[in-house]
């Protein structure tokens, strides 16, 4: 199986990447492994602007032909926006999940969490276990 996981991301062991914007915000979806193991979405339950989540929340719902599955928050922080395309073109979560198919941006807490998560590397590892 190839791994395209961008290097510029960072990567949560529940699947999501995160990248920064380099203005205070990052912006989230699903890996690729993620949603190739979910298959065709077919809907997205959008975290809600300007609520604020811990770490490791579930922020949001993928739901797929085969699956219903749980989106995490990567950190603590306040939802800035969300990608309203998904809940006409939940498909590009398929089709571009690290590009048209990003799910949420965010304000973290603290930047310096981007540091406790996974870089390509260490993602790639735990997809293999």
């Amino acid at each position: 199986m190839s791994n395209e996981n961008p290097d510029d991301l960072k990567y949560t062991k529940s699947h999501e990447w995160v990248r920064d914007n380099g203005d205070g915000t990052v912006t989230v979806g699903i890996t690729d492994h993620a949603q190739s193991l979910l298959g065709d979405v077919v809907y997205v339950e959008l975290p809600e602007v300007d609520n604020s989540y811990t770490a490791e929340e579930s922020c949001g719902v993928i739901e797929s032909v085969k699956a219903a599955s749980d989106m995490y928050c990567p950190m603590s922080g306040e939802i800035t926006e969300v990608n309203e395309e998904l809940d006409s073109e939940p498909e590009l979560i398929n089709t571009a999940p690290y590009g048209e198919g990003w799910i949420f941006s965010m304000k973290p807490d603290n930047m310096a969490d981007l540091d406790d998560l996974l870089d390509a590397d260490a993602y790639a590892l735990e997809c293999q276990e």
